[in-house]
């Protein structure tokens, strides 16, 4: 019974874990992923209409549409320089409130009396060195033009462009490192785009389900556009999660499988150590079907004890790491101070069930033997 209960408690455990790892993974990147985010199906960009916008903002449970522009671009500040992924975002970008609580430096602005300012990557600030404070740098941004031929003259090359580092934000590693938000008219005449445009980026309103939405735009806009929610914009990611919350799962159902084995050596002996009672109760008329049902429920006895004691002790775990935080990342560096718990009920659910199923196959065997006993003649 212990083994049952602790194989139990350990599989809830590790499935609370995976659950609450991925959580943290989603309100990492919620900050700087979209709820719902429109591309070209085809191709880098598409044409940015009126009647485009309009057909996205009418869909019922749209909230607020931004326009994108995405690419990479040289950025030097002083004698540092990097490549850098430069996103630029139309005015109601920061209505979407996704940077207001990832800003750890300086102000969320793009925009202020007409001059236009940078929000950058907490790596980026750190590789060129630069303090939001410092009012009189800007950032020098560089993008390759697509030229024909040769010239001599070579700021025909490029375009260049300067801007005000404004604020710095800190959301993961992946972006931190890399991205810098501008103002969308900035990146229109930095990368001669005009009116194209790299994605729409969607926040929908509380009252409609984004997956809801997300159907409706896809209805709406066709097959030329690509309409992703946001599990769906990093899919390797999450599938690899769930492959892992998988594999535990088959692994603790092997453990489970392997301490029922104690269940069946049990029953075994309880078997051949009641081989006079059984007889005695077939001689008073019992049938193989009724010795066959006492031997079962004894091995449901053990099997319903050993998961409810081993739930109550994964939940009990998880509620003391949920409250208290006692077992810590182990770095110094890490998102969060403890590990992500995250209790659902399915896990539960299907952790007793998968306990039940083991340890009634595991009595299967000792009863179908304790049935076939004969009677013991008395001597």
């Amino acid at each position: 019974m212990l083994g049952v209960a602790f194989g139990t408690a350990a599989l809830v455990i590790v499935l609370s874990v995976f659950n609450g790892l991925e959580d943290l993974i989603k309100s990492l990147y919620s900050s700087f992923d979209p709820e719902i985010k429109v591309e070209a199906a085809e191709g880098k960009w598409f044409e940015r209409t009126d009647e485009l916008i309009a057909k996205v903002s009418q869909v019922p449970g749209v909230a607020v549409v931004s326009e994108i522009i995405e690419d990479n671009a040289l950025i030097r500040y002083q004698d540092a320089q990097m490549v850098a992924r430069i996103k630029g975002v139309s005015e109601n970008f920061l209505e979407q409130q996704r940077l207001d609580k990832v800003v750890v430096q300086g102000e969320p602005n793009l925009t202020k009396d007409r001059i236009n300012y940078a929000i950058l990557g907490l790596g980026v600030s750190h590789k060129l060195s630069i303090s939001p404070k410092n009012e009189f740098t800007a950032l020098q941004v560089y993008y390759p033009k697509n030229v024909r031929g040769s010239s001599t003259n070579l700021s025909n090359l490029y375009t260049h462009k300067s801007i005000l580092p404004g604020g710095i934000f800190a959301i993961e590693k992946q972006y931190d490192e890399q991205y810098l938000f501008v103002p969308l008219e900035f990146a229109v005449e930095l990368f001669d785009y005009n009116q194209k445009r790299t994605s729409l980026e969607i926040k929908t309103t509380e009252e409609f389900d984004m997956i809801e939405v997300q159907n409706a735009l896809i209805t709406s806009l066709g097959p030329e556009f690509l309409v992703t929610n946001k599990d769906q914009q990093h899919p390797s990611l999450f599938k690899a999660i769930k492959i892992e919350k998988l594999f535990s799962l088959v692994t603790f159902f092997f453990i489970l499988a392997l301490a029922s084995l104690s269940i069946f050596f049990t029953l075994n002996m309880l078997v051949i150590e009641k081989q006079k009672d059984i007889s005695v109760l077939m001689s008073l008329g019992a049938t193989k079907g009724l010795i066959r049902s006492i031997f079962w429920f004894e091995g449901a006895i053990i099997s319903l004890m050993g998961a409810a004691i081993g739930l109550f002790l994964g939940f009990a775990v998880c509620s003391i790491q949920v409250n208290f935080g006692i077992i810590s990342m182990g770095m110094e560096t890490s998102v969060v101070n403890a590990y992500p718990v995250k209790m659902q009920f399915l896990d539960f659910l299907y952790t007793a069930i998968c306990v039940i199923i083991i340890t009634f196959l595991a009595s299967y065997r000792p009863a179908l033997i304790a049935s076939r006993t004969e009677v013991v003649p008395h001597l």
